[in-house]
């Protein structure tokens, strides 16, 4: 009886709400049916309303403080909230393109069988944490205010301050994000537990990385 449910638990489509509950499991799904593009529309469609948040956050106070000239605000403000709002729909699919291409070229190294769709499948239902994350960052930003490109669940949220920096990609989702990367890897992609959380953790200081260098070249202190 516990075979069978396990065979029918495997059987079954993966679902996105599933990767805030039973993970591993949604994994197993994806390695034997993997989904791409309904779980890509929806994800499409939630970042577009978190970027959409963003847009509505930003004000012409926000840019002024940035070093735009108060009598080009207005619209350098109109510019930036139409872009905010289409980077919702291509950030998920170069996001998930790019990223289960390096995927790729790793596990063919490690010899794995794994298949492109297969982890073209498992990132694009990881990105449903980061939709979420986005989504409650902004709705946030946009109530009670602030710098939207400071997430409330980030370090630099957690400690007020003034600019993002190294301390803004410390965020909860991110990290929620690369532990689910390294379970993924290891489930769908049969790599090694330590391949796959040396992976996961790569790309995530490479991300703290790009922050680092972002904080240098506008000025600011390092932290």
């Amino acid at each position: 009886m516990e075979l069978q449910k396990e065979v029918n638990s495997l059987t079954e489509n993966p679902k996105l709400l599933g990767m805030f509950t039973s993970p591993s499991v949604q994994f197993e799904r994806i390695k034997q049916s993997p989904k791409i593009w309904v779980p890509l529309i929806i994800i499409s469609i939630l970042y577009v309303v978190g970027t959409a948040f963003m847009a509505l956050s930003l004000d012409a106070s926000t840019l002024i403080e940035q070093g735009v000239p108060e009598d080009q605000a207005d619209l350098v403000l109109t510019i930036s909230k139409v872009t905010v709002a289409l980077t919702g729909i291509i950030t998920p699919i170069f996001g998930v393109l790019i990223s289960s291409a390096i995927h790729l070229a790793i596990a063919r190294i490690a010899s794995s069988t794994v298949t492109f769709k297969q982890l073209f499948s498992m990132n694009t239902f990881i990105m449903i944490i980061g939709a979420a994350g986005l989504i409650l960052n902004m709705g946030i930003r946009y109530a009670i205010g602030g710098d939207p490109e400071i997430y409330i669940t980030s370090l630099a949220g957690l400690l007020n301050q003034d600019k993002a920096g190294v301390l803004g990609s410390i965020e909860v989702f991110g990290i929620w994000s690369a532990v689910l990367t390294a379970i993924g890897l290891h489930k769908t992609a049969q790599l090694s537990k330590g391949l796959a959380w040396t992976i996961a953790i790569i790309f995530f200081f490479i991300s703290i990385g790009f922050a680092l260098v972002g904080t240098l070249l506008q000025g600011a202190p390092k932290l």
